[in-house]
This record gives C-alpha cells, structure tokens and sequence, in this order.
C-alpha cells in the first residue's frame, strides 16, 4: 500500500510541475513557459506524508484529485489566453502591413511611416526607433518575430530588406505580403474549425468515466468507495485518470501541430 501511495504521489508531482506537452513530445520548455509554484511540490509532498503518518486515503485522494482539477482548469484559461493575444498580434501584423503601405503610398518616409504605426501598436517602437536611428531594422523585425503571433514579421522585415536593396516599391510588397497573410489566416481559421469537432469528442470521452460513476451510484452500487478504499480501486483510479490524461494532452498536441504547420 504505501509503494503504491508513493507511485501515485510522484507521478502526481510530475505531472503537476512538467507541462503535459513536452512531457509527451520530448520538447525542452521554451523560456518564460511552463513553470509551476513550488506550492504544488509541497502540497503533494505534505499529502504524502499525511497519508504515511495513518492519515485517510480519501482525504489525501480527493484533495489531489481537485489539485489536479484546478491545474487543469488554470491550464485551460492560460493556453486560451495565449492563443487570444497570438491571434491578436497576427491581426496587428496585417494591420501594420496595410497602415504601412497606406502611409508610403501617400509619401510617407519609411520612417514617418514606423513612427505613426509605433504610435498605434506600441510593439513595434523598437523598429520605428532602429529606423530613426540608422539601426538595424530588419534585426528589430527579427526580434519581434519571436512574439507568439509575431512570426509574419519576419517576413515583413525581409520585405523591407529586399525593397532597401533592390529598390522595388515598399508598398507594393507590404500590400503582398498583406494579402498572403490574410489568406493564411484564413486557412488557418478553416483548420481550427475542423479541429474543434475532435477536441469536442476527446473532452466527451474523457467526461464518460464519471457519467459511469453517476449511473452506478444510482442503480445502488458505491463506486467510490471502492476506488478510494481498496488498493485495486485505487490502481483503477489512478490508472484512469493517467490514461484520460494522457489522451487529451495527446489530442491536444497533435492539434496544435497541426494548426502550426498546417
């Protein structure tokens, strides 16, 4: 009983400090991304050795199991989060892209240009002062390119390249490269469309087992009793919750490299 107590805490521990898609994709955690308060670590600790001190196994099950709830949740908003504000910079980008042309089209200099759209996207200052300053210009754009949502900037600062060597028209290339990007939104809004139906279905089957659990407790049984008081229940439950885990972090991350190279 208490190799199996110790199993589930550790595996609870992990799966509560490594974010889920790196864990199944081998991935480093890029900078700023996936890391956990320290509280989690202590609390699972402090459950562990509650429990090896003849503490109830459900009072330390269910407090992990809504640990668990709550991480996911907060895990849910955050990646929502994340994906509103990356599709709000790709939107920026084209906007850019269109004020920009508009702005040389009307005989701006490139720098007027960039100074006018720094003053309405602020995260573009860094260009607009390269720009003012003689600086590197096509660095800034790089840089800001790292900006989850960003990446069509880099393509925008080989724009400005090619047009600064060549001498072809900016904003004739900026009113392009406008135009391509909104097709690959499109596309892309096509994609998160069809991907949407197969989310739904793997958050379906996952809300299943505690269907299950609702219909047996109504036709007289105590599902939770056994899984919470028995070591073989306690195996089920924790093999299930792994596997319905599992399932959903996978699903998910197929999706979203789908939607990133499709």
């Amino acid at each position: 009983m208490g190799l199996l107590v110790l199993a589930a805490a550790v595996t609870a521990a992990l799966l509560l400090v490594v974010p889920a898609p790196l864990r199944l994709l081998g991935a480093e955690p890029a900078p700023g991304r996936g890391s956990r308060s320290p509280a989690l670590l202590v609390g699972a600790a402090a459950g562990l050795v509650a429990l090896l001190a003849h503490g109830s196994v459900p009072g330390l099950v269910l407090p992990l199991l809504g640990l668990a709830l709550a991480t996911a949740v907060v895990r849910a908003f955050a990646a929502r989060r994340r994906d509103r504000a990356a599709n709000d910079v790709r939107r920026r980008v084209v906007d850019l892209c269109d004020g920009l042309g508009a702005e040389l089209a009307a005989g701006q200099t490139p720098v007027a240009a960039l100074d006018r759209a720094a003053v309405e996207w602020p995260l573009v200052a860094p260009i607009a002062r390269a720009a003012r300053t003689g600086g590197d210009v096509v660095a800034a754009f790089r840089s800001l390119a790292t900006t989850p949502g960003g990446e069509a900037l880099r393509v925008v600062g080989g724009a400005w390249h090619v047009s600064h060597r060549t001498g072809h028209g900016l904003a004739d290339t900026l009113g392009r490269v406008a135009a391509d990007l909104r097709a690959g939104e499109r596309t892309r809004r096509v994609v998160s469309g069809e991907l949407a139906s197969a989310r739904a279905t793997a958050r379906l089957l996952a809300a299943l087992p505690v269907l299950a659990l609702l219909m047996g407790s109504g036709a007289g049984a105590d599902p939770l009793r056994f899984l919470l008081g028995q070591p073989v229940g306690l195996a089920c439950l924790a093999g299930g919750l792994a596997a319905g885990y599992a399932g959903l972090v996978w699903i998910e991350a197929l999706a979203r490299d789908v939607e990133r190279h499709g």
